[in-house]
């Protein structure tokens, strides 16, 4: 069973890895990543329960409190951009003058 929930891991990261690479829209990038930690997560959550400890579950916690604060920041970021560019075009960011 477990090999399941690797293989299910590893597209699941496949699928995100490729959504940073080739999209241009950030809000669109942004969602890749954040598909990418629950990959990972997924993967220490099977892992931890093969292993039977907890471990992996409470960094599964940690990693995932960290990823809220980054999207509040980030979306925050990303709406205080829109409000200047009128765009999210990963493109035009690196232009960075106000």
């Amino acid at each position: 069973m477990l090999e399941k929930y690797l293989i299910l891991s590893a597209i699941l990261f496949s699928i995100g890895t490729l959504g940073v690479l080739i999209r241009r829209n950030a809000i669109v990038i942004f969602m890749c990543v954040e598909l990418m930690l629950n990959a990972v997560n997924l993967t220490f959550i099977a892992l931890s329960r093969h292993l039977g400890n907890i471990d992996g579950q409470i960094f599964v916690f940690f990693v995932m409190t960290v990823a809220a604060a980054e999207a509040a920041v980030g979306l925050a970021l990303m709406v205080a951009y829109f409000k200047n560019r009128e765009s999210i075009d990963v493109e035009d960011i690196n232009v960075m003058k106000w």
